[in-house]
């Protein structure tokens, strides 16, 4: 639970900073005023309304393709948004320029309130505090985002309780096992560790004779092969124990002193 307030406190706060950062930026760069003549606006709801106001939005040189992509959220066609390009540029909301078979729109210039000298100064460094701001911020935000991945990496106390729970449970079962061990309790009968002894030794025997087996046959395809061993063997798709990580010799370690073969055999 505590988590969770810790939580929720973290993600509101990264949440206000940011909301102030945007607020920052509205303030201090407002929209760029457009001079309209009411008399040639068109309808709000229109194709020609809603292209005008994407072409002026944009202020950048576009082709038919590119506002239809872009207007494909109003449901407008390409063929109506060409009809409506034509139509501004025609009546001369926006301008145009012919590229053989290709038209470029572009918004008007002449009605966008271009700044003086001045005021490009006081925006560029209204611009670079803004950035300065705006980094701050990023960086606050990268913190409280890494602190909450840490919180969440961390378990609950409702997980706590259940993982103490098992440990307790699992150091009980140990410590039952070590109290047998130091009563000195037999845990297998020497005619069990016997058999169980006699079975392993009669499988590492097996093995030793597949070994040979394979090793004899091995030798007598290859003697006069003009193959390279090393690829034969894995065009053929054969592995030996130590390709494997497998090693005999250290199965038969495991044997009583007694009961082992003696090397090479």
């Amino acid at each position: 639970m505590c988590v969770s307030v810790l939580y929720i406190l973290r993600l509101y706060f990264a949440l206000r900073l940011l909301e102030e950062a945007r607020e920052s930026t509205r303030q201090s760069f407002p929209p760029i005023s457009l001079h309209s003549n009411p008399s040639m606006a068109p309808k709000s709801d229109s194709a020609e309304a809603i292209v005008l106001n994407f072409v002026n939005e944009q202020n950048r040189p576009l082709n038919s393709q590119n506002a239809a992509d872009s207007l494909q959220k109003f449901n407008l066609k390409k063929t109506a948004v060409q009809k409506a390009l034509d139509s501004l540029a025609d009546t001369g909301r926006i301008s145009f320029k012919e590229y053989g078979k290709q038209k470029i729109y572009i918004a008007r210039q002449d009605q966008f309130q271009i700044p003086n000298s001045e005021e490009l100064t006081q925006m560029k460094e209204a611009n670079a505090k803004l950035q300065k701001h705006l980094d701050e911020h990023k960086k606050a935000i990268s913190q409280v985002e890494e602190e909450i991945r840490t919180l969440q990496s961390n378990l609950t106390l409702e997980q706590m309780r259940e993982k103490e729970v098992m440990l307790r449970k699992e150091v009980k079962e140990l410590e039952d096992k070590l109290e047998v061990l130091r009563r000195g309790v037999t845990l297998v009968s020497p005619e069990d560790r016997k058999a169980i002894e006699q079975i392993y030794s009669e499988k590492l025997s097996q093995w030793r004779k597949r070994k040979r087996m394979f090793k004899d046959i091995w030798d007598a395809i290859t003697e006069n092969s003009p193959k390279d061993l090393k690829e034969f063997k894995e065009e053929l798709g054969i592995e030996y124990d130590e390709d494997v990580g497998v090693n005999l010799q250290s199965f038969s370690d495991m044997l009583p002193q007694n009961r082992k073969r003696p090397r090479g055999y």
